[in-house]
């Protein structure tokens, strides 16, 4: 606690607090494993919901300063191991065949996470190397524990902060429930695999390892091996000629790429789940938590971010008030001023201070006083940012996020947000609605006898809507096939 509390700088009178708070209490924690830094040592005793949270704050030393970083960097990959003869007993549970049997050989631990840890395996059948991902014993009783304990603040936060509520914590702790059932699922995160490694199939510098299904099941993914420098390791991959700055550029050009064309982008891209390939490409490992962005958030979220870049804070607060993301009866050209007075100090700054954690939390602040309520569906998109950018400047202490943002947003901008994107909307919209023409006769004839009964006192008519709507069918299917003419 104290080493947390001196990396936020956080005031005496708080650590005091803090240290009468949790004495009480004190008698009821974990020792935790001596040998490590204190942080680190009280994040693993904690559990593994409490790790999560810890490799978050890895990625910012900017934040919880370097020494800090450097300590909770273990909790990416480099965590106690369970015994190999327990990792081949699951494997051989959960795939129903010998180990020997199905590879050639089987190592000993060579990653371990909060979740799960790799082994480096050589298929019997055909000698290729992969690596095996097994799930922790009892991971799913451990996660349960302490994702209770956090609904239990969430409820003492509802109950006791009114202020707080408008941040949604009992949705935001919901939503952090539905992402770690699908992590402790690896059938599900080799269907995220294999959906992401489609996506970016033609994505330069950039690959993932490909899923061996006939080796995969819940507790037990199989996957080619990935040889290259993991991403933490800056003295490696400077002795290898990587250029650093171009790295720091790609991972995060890579992520809102990923974010904004397809909508499905990995949502735990620490530099523990990044390496470096002898080629330079990066290659992205662990797919356990992957965020999804739909068509219309994807463009509220690049207004946004090009409004800042362009300094439009006019246009972002509209964006804000259009997508409900403000209440309507706040005043938009005062939301816009406060946007400005977020904006501008960090535009002032030199390349190395502009963050997009600094933004966030300006932002924060802006956003209570305007009853701004918190989007579970940007929690993922937000988070990652701020890990993105913390690896981004690990690679590139230098990195102006906006300057190297501004060419993924524009491409965006001006495929997704205009005439053409908007011919492309209505052809959708026509093949949509042509797929119900056979139940729009059914429809109008329930409209007629439904209109030539009695009307009930101040019921809305419905043949009006019937009428307009086929009307906008078939002007929507003759756009659609213009549209198809002329894309």
């Amino acid at each position: 606690m104290p080493v947390v509390l001196e990396a936020f700088s956080a005031p005496p009178s708080v650590r005091l607090a803090a240290r009468i708070l949790g004495w009480p209490f004190k008698w009821l924690g974990y020792k935790g494993d001596p040998s490590q830094p204190p942080a680190t040592r009280a994040l693993t005793a904690l559990g593994p919901a409490y790790i999560k949270f810890g490799q978050v704050l890895s990625t910012r030393p900017d934040v919880v300063g370097d020494e800090l970083a450097a300590q909770l960097r273990v909790l990416q990959d480099k965590l106690p191991p369970f015994p190999l003869s327990e990792a081949r007993e699951a494997v051989e549970r959960a795939l129903e065949i010998e180990t020997d049997t199905l590879f050639s050989s089987f190592s000993e631990p060579v990653a371990a996470a909060s979740i799960a840890q790799v082994h480096r395996a050589r298929l019997a059948e055909t000698g290729q190397e992969v690596a095996v991902k097994v799930l922790r014993p009892g991971i799913e009783r451990a996660f349960r524990k302490d994702v209770d304990a956090f609904y239990l603040a969430a409820r003492i936060v509802d109950l006791l902060a009114p202020q707080a509520r408008r941040l949604k914590p009992m949705d935001v702790i919901r939503h952090f429930d539905g992402v770690v059932q699908g992590e402790l699922d690896l059938r599900m995160e080799s269907s995220a695999l294999a959906e992401f490694a489609a996506n970016t199939e033609g994505d330069e510098g950039f690959r993932v390892p490909a899923i061996i299904w006939g080796a995969s099941a819940r507790r037990v993914m199989t996957l080619g091996w990935a040889e290259g420098i993991p991403a933490n390791d800056i003295a490696a991959i400077e002795a290898a000629g990587h250029d650093r700055r171009a790295l720091g550029e790609r991972v995060l050009q890579l992520f809102l790429k990923h974010a904004l064309r397809d909508g499905f982008f990995h949502a735990d891209m620490h530099q523990g789940n990044l390496k470096i390939a002898p080629d330079g490409d990066i290659i992205a490992l662990d797919f356990g938590i992957m965020g999804r962005l739909d068509e219309y958030t994807r463009r509220v979220y690049a207004e946004i971010l090009f409004g800042f870049i362009r300094k439009d804070y006019k246009r972002v607060a509209e964006v804000h008030f259009e997508a409900g993301y403000v209440p309507a009866d706040r005043d938009v050209d005062e939301f816009a001023r406060a946007l400005r007075s977020v904006g501008e100090p960090i535009f002032g700054m030199d390349a190395s201070r502009i963050s997009m954690g600094r933004l966030l939390s300006y932002l924060f602040e802006v956003t209570e006083r305007f009853g701004m309520e918190t989007r579970t569906e940007l929690i993922l998109l937000q988070r990652t940012m701020v890990v993105v950018e913390g690896v981004s400047r690990s690679l590139n202490p230098q990195i102006n996020i906006w300057e190297v943002a501004r060419p993924v947003v524009e491409e965006y901008i001006r495929d997704n947000i205009g005439p053409k994107a908007l011919v492309r909307d209505l052809r959708k919209t026509a093949v949509v609605l042509a797929r119900f023409g056979p139940k729009l006769p059914g429809i109008a004839e329930a409209a007629l006898i439904a209109q030539s009964r009695p009307a009930e006192p101040q019921r809305p008519a419905r043949l009006p809507w019937v009428v307009l709507g086929a009307a906008l069918t078939l002007g929507a299917m003759g756009i659609g096939v213009l549209a198809g003419q002329m894309l």
